[in-house]
């Protein structure tokens, strides 16, 4: 095990870079930022290229740590602060290879898949991968001008379900083709009257559900592509829910063939 104490350290130098997403394409890695993610990545068969932690935390895990990582540094409260991005970093990280998030999806399309259009708030992007994990999706896809997958505050709010997920970015106009040749539906959502109220529909074991960006909701081009495009009736005075908070909504009640 090395012992890091300057934050100027080479390694540490790379650690840092890996908050930018140019750092994680050109390293084909990303960080994750406490036990917790640490963990879920191992138990997923995750390789740990390396493991990073205080004194304190590599003791406290030392028996899970065991034989876990291909190298391990233990380095000071500052140099944890200074690589993960965070006020109070937990005292251990680990870094992982960056999925290839072009490749092509693992079989035949199947399952309940989310569609992420120009949401750019990392916390809602985070939030709603970790929701369609908990929903029984199968995979999650990332349209451009999205947050990045795999930028420090997503994975922190993803909280490992990337590893339970098929996870990608593309065009969506091509994934939406994708699915409607196999006659598979894809919902838009969208406030409008010609919208349909979201327990009117029954999606089957296949479908994708499009959710929008915070302030401007679906670009035209995608919601011209849809099957149909949902709402969600509101009793109350508020104008509008939160995308993530929707997203829950609909995902939960669209993906109802759970074992």
């Amino acid at each position: 095990m090395e012992q890091l104490t300057s934050i100027h350290n080479q390694h540490v130098k790379d650690w840092k870079k890996l908050q930018t997403k140019k750092a994680r394409r050109q390293t084909g890695t990303y960080l994750l930022d406490g036990w917790h993610l640490v963990q879920e990545a191992s138990k997923a068969g995750i390789e740990l290229l390396e493991v990073v932690g205080t004194a304190e935390q590599l003791a406290a895990h030392h028996p899970e740590l065991e034989g876990m990582a291909n190298a391990t540094y233990e380095v000071t409260e500052e140099i944890m602060k200074h690589i993960t991005d965070t006020v109070t970093p937990q005292g251990i990280a680990a870094i992982v290879a960056l999925p290839d998030s072009h490749r092509l999806p693992a079989g035949p399309l199947h399952g309940a898949w989310l569609f992420l259009d120009r949401v750019q708030d990392p916390g809602n992007v985070g939030t709603m991968v970790r929701t369609a994990d908990a929903a029984g999706f199968t995979g999650v896809v990332v349209g451009q001008r999205s947050a990045d997958l795999f930028g420090p505050k997503v994975v922190r709010s993803m909280q490992g379900s990337q590893f339970h997920l098929q996870m990608f970015e593309g065009d969506l106009r091509k994934w939406i083709d994708d699915f409607k040749s196999i006659n598979a539906p894809v919902y838009g959502t969208q406030l409008n009257p010609q919208a349909k109220n979201f327990r009117t529909v029954d999606p089957g074991d296949t479908f994708a559900l499009i959710m929008g960006n915070e302030g401007q909701g679906m670009s035209d081009d995608l919601l011209s592509q849809t099957t149909d495009n949902l709402y969600i009736p509101m009793r109350g005075e508020a104008e509008s829910l939160n995308v993530a908070i929707s997203a829950g909504i609909l995902m939960f009640q669209l993906n109802q063939n759970l074992d």
